[in-house]
């Protein structure tokens, strides 16, 4: 068994070295992914493994609902590893209109055939939230509605997870007055679901997801809103590199100004950190490059239920 480990590892680095993507590199990444899904270091291997074992591959079915594709956007941007690591070794990727070459009759015919092939055994990953008034007539797919598909699709799933605020509570379309009546997909069907709100979510919470079920069998932990804890257990200010700032009553008033220029506590420009659980300060977007706020911007919230709503006036102070 250790052998046939210490092989799928050499032929996994090997394809990684072709991509430019040494081994050093790919560990310290599996090293950072561990740490995130709040697991001590000795799981770093067993973490390794997921990625190099040839033949665990989670069939999933991506649906596509009232959004804007950025969560799949997001999603096609994860590093090490990269997407089609992703699609290719790590999960099986049955259905995602966005990315599949099959259109029209032949998109339904590859969506029915892996909800059948697949029957309580394929995640469900939802992207957009659902139309509920007129019975769901604001949002169709093939001839029927984002309802219809839901139920049927989530029905016979093994697990659903929510990818993006709109998927989780609505999104802005769900907005006051929300004259269709769009709700979050466990609002909209009555399924449990496990949520990651974001706009657009950071893609390694997906990838920590999907890990933590073929590491332990199971998915992870979640809080009361159905966020796995290892990525919203704390606020946006509990890590926050500008909390010092903050203790100490410096503050940003003015974009542009010496303030801001000297990284100060964005609270007085709107910063909704106080109030938003996510792991944004740790993990950052797009390779640990940046985030909002180490940009310049306030935090907006967007983690959180109707955002949009509750947590405007961005730019005001809570």
């Amino acid at each position: 068994m250790q052998n046939e480990k210490e092989k799928n590892r050499q032929e996994f680095y090997e394809r990684l070295e072709e991509k430019g993507i040494s081994r050093r590199d790919f560990v310290k990444f599996c090293t950072f992914l561990t740490a995130t899904m709040g697991l001590s270091a000795t799981y770093v291997g067993q973490v390794v493994d997921v990625f190099a074992a040839p033949a665990q591959r989670p069939p999933v079915i991506w649906l596509h609902f009232a959004e804007c594709t950025g969560c799949s956007e997001a999603a096609l941007r994860t590093m090490y590893p990269w997407i089609d690591e992703v699609l290719l070794d790590i999960i099986s990727m049955e259905y995602h209109e966005t990315i599949m070459a099959a259109a029209g009759h032949q998109a339904e015919d590859n969506l029915h055939a892996a909800m059948s092939k697949y029957k309580d055994k394929y995640l469900c990953v939802v992207e957009g939230s659902i139309p509920t008034k007129f019975d769901g007539a604001y949002g169709k797919v093939a001839g029927r509605t984002f309802l219809e598909i839901g139920r049927e699709v989530t029905k016979h799933a093994m697990a659903t997870i929510c990818m993006g605020s709109c998927a989780t509570y609505g999104g802005p379309q769900a907005a006051k007055p929300n004259p269709g009546g769009y709700k979050g997909v466990s609002a909209a069907l009555g399924i449990k679901t496990i949520n990651i709100p974001g706009c657009p979510p950071n893609p390694i919470n997906l990838i920590g997801t999907i890990v933590n079920y073929l590491l332990m069998g199971k998915l992870p932990a979640v809080d009361s809103n159905g966020r796995p804890l290892f990525a919203y257990a704390n606020t946006i200010h509990d890590k926050c590199p500008r909390r010092s700032h903050f203790e100490n009553g410096e503050f940003v008033t003015e974009f542009g100004s010496e303030e801001a220029k000297m990284g100060f506590c964005l609270y007085e420009m709107g910063c909704k950190g106080p109030e938003t659980y996510n792991n944004c300060p740790i993990v950052k977007f797009n390779d640990g490059t940046s985030w909002p706020i180490e940009a310049g911007h306030p935090c907006i919230g967007c983690s959180e239920p109707d955002f949009w709503d509750e947590m405007s006036p961005f730019f005001e102070t809570l």
